[in-house]
This record gives structure tokens, sequence and C-alpha cells, in this order.
């Protein structure tokens, strides 16, 4: 009886000695440091540089005597005019007590600067004060330049703006929910809007959305928005101009920035209803004014069809 107790206590101590040895062991060996990541070569980097291009068309002033509460950016191609007047005209138009203003982001129209197209810009430019030009060809393939163009651009000539949304001119933006639920948001390393967090590169060579095992080897993309719309906090535009030193250039431009903030260990977070509903609906919906005003953006919107509904909404949002 004595030895098989002494026994069993011989094996208790010697667990409990293993136990200690393991908890100096875990405790005591210093945790690897997350790899540093490789700047891109210098050639590969320039084609996302703001040193490589140069505008065409500025506002470099629009913030210097404010710090706007959010400031609305919208990529769209140079031609779009019909579309840039529908905003103008509807949720990016200025309002009292809001503080949000609207600039529109372009490149350069097929054919460059000796255009029509170009000469229509710049009279509307003039007119509107609201248009920033730089000199690369707009096309879709050219989105992730455009957007690390605005990223620049907001750090330089607008910082001390709160937030900043980035949205297409075809979307519905339902302003006025946007502006109260970003009064309780983070105001730092914050970023919200449709995260995809199961997105997969398409390697089939006829896809618009095409990306290469050469260009991105991964079978899967970091957590990302769709680049619809979404917002953020304005401390995240130069860390995102940063981080683009060190990802190779991919023609998706939500994923590009997703990869972005991979590299500065930032996750976005799903925005959403107090019912789990997605604020930012990527799919199109038929128009209904209560259903609108508790989303924050909706999808697929021509022009006529935007200033169509926008004054039954403007009026009728908040007795819903």
């Amino acid at each position: 009886m004595r030895r098989s107790c002494l026994w069993r206590l011989v094996k208790f101590l010697t667990a409990l000695a293993l136990l200690f040895l393991s908890a100096h062991v875990l405790f005591s060996t210093p945790s690897k440091a997350p790899p540093k990541p490789s700047a891109l070569p210098a050639e590969e980097y320039r084609l996302l540089s703001p040193e490589t291009y140069r505008y065409q068309l500025n506002e470099p002033t629009v913030c210097r005597h404010r710090s706007p509460f959010l400031l609305v950016m919208v990529p769209v191609a140079p031609g779009e005019a019909v579309a840039r007047q529908a905003v103008r005209s509807t949720w990016g138009a200025s309002a009292p007590g809001r503080d949000t203003f609207t600039l529109f982001y372009v490149g350069l129209p097929e054919g460059g600067r000796g255009t029509s197209t170009q000469a229509e810009l710049e009279e509307e430019s003039r007119r509107h004060a609201d248009i920033i030009q730089m000199d690369f060809q707009d096309s879709y393939h050219n989105l992730t330049i455009k957007t690390m163009m605005m990223m620049h651009w907001l750090s330089t000539h607008c910082p001390n703006a709160s937030y900043a949304m980035k949205v297409d001119a075809d979307i519905f933006v339902n302003v006025f929910l946007l502006v109260r639920r970003l009064r309780g948001s983070p105001s730092q390393g914050f970023i919200t809007g449709s995260l995809i967090s199961d997105g997969r590169p398409r390697r089939d060579w006829n896809s618009k959305w095409y990306v290469s095992e050469g260009l991105y080897p991964d079978d899967s993309f970091p957590p990302y928005v769709s680049g619809a719309g979404y917002v953020f906090s304005t401390d995240l535009a130069p860390r995102i101009s940063w981080a683009s030193r060190f990802v190779r250039m991919i023609p998706l431009e939500d994923v590009y920035v997703g990869l972005c903030l991979r590299v500065l260990n930032v996750r976005p977070v799903y925005s959403r209803s107090l019912n789990l509903r997605n604020l930012f609906e990527i799919g199109q919906l038929e128009y209904d004014r209560c259903t609108f005003a508790k989303l924050v953006i909706v999808n697929g919107f021509k022009p006529a069809q935007l200033l169509h509904v926008w004054p039954d909404f403007s009026r009728g949002h908040s007795s819903c």
C-alpha cells in the first residue's frame, strides 16, 4: 500500500515538473515578430507611386480652412458628366449642418489631353471646382492607380477630414444615415463596408476579374470591402499609401486595398443593422423609401433613376 502511494506521488511530482518546464519554455521563449514586408523594386512601384503622375486639374485648397467631417470621393470616367451632375444634385450636394462635401477623381480620357472630352472636363471643372485629375490613362484596369492617387490626395490636401467615403457614381448613398452612424464610429484604424472574407482570384482568362498566378500566387484574398462603396477614418489614407510600397499591383482596386490593410494589420469590419442586415447593399433593389432609409448604399442607379427617386427620399426618409 505504502509502495503504491509512493509511486503515485513520484508520478505526480514528475508530471508537475514537466508542466513547470513546459510553462517555462513557453513563456521564456520570445515570440517571433511578424515578418517585415519586402519593398517592391523601384521600377515596379513606379506604376503606383504618386511621384509618377502630375495633376491636370486639382483643388488643393478646398480643405485649407476647414476640417470636414466626411469627404466623399467618387472615382468616375472623364466622359461621365451626366453621372457627376446627378451626384451633385442628389446625395453629393452640400447641406447645412452635415459638414460633408464631394469630389470627383478622373484620369486622362482616351486620346489624351487634346480631345473634346478633356476640353469639356476642364470647363466643367471651372464651373464646379470639384474635379481632381491626374495624367494616367483612365480605364478599368487602372482603377488601382486611381484609388492610390485618391489616398495620396486625401493625405496631402485634406488630412484634417474625420472620415472619407470612396463610392462609385452609380450608387445610391443615404448620406443622412451614414453621417449618424459615423458619429459613434472609431476615429482611427477604421474601415467598413460590405465585407468580403472568402474572395478568391479568378483564373479564367475570359473573366473581367482575371488575376494570373504569376501576379498573385495565393489561392485566396485577405478580407476586403467591396469597392462599390466603403468608409474609413482618414488616418488610414497615408498608411495605405505607405503600404502600397510593399504590395504588388493587381487590377482589382478593392482587393488591393485589402492587401495593403493586411500589411498594416488592420481588419475591415462589416457594417450591419441591429437585425444583422448588410448596410452596404451591393445588390440592386427596387426603390422603396423606408427600405432605403435603413441602408447606407444601394447599387446600380443610373443618373436618371437617381434624380427621379432622390426628391422623395430626401423629403420623407426621416418619417420611416
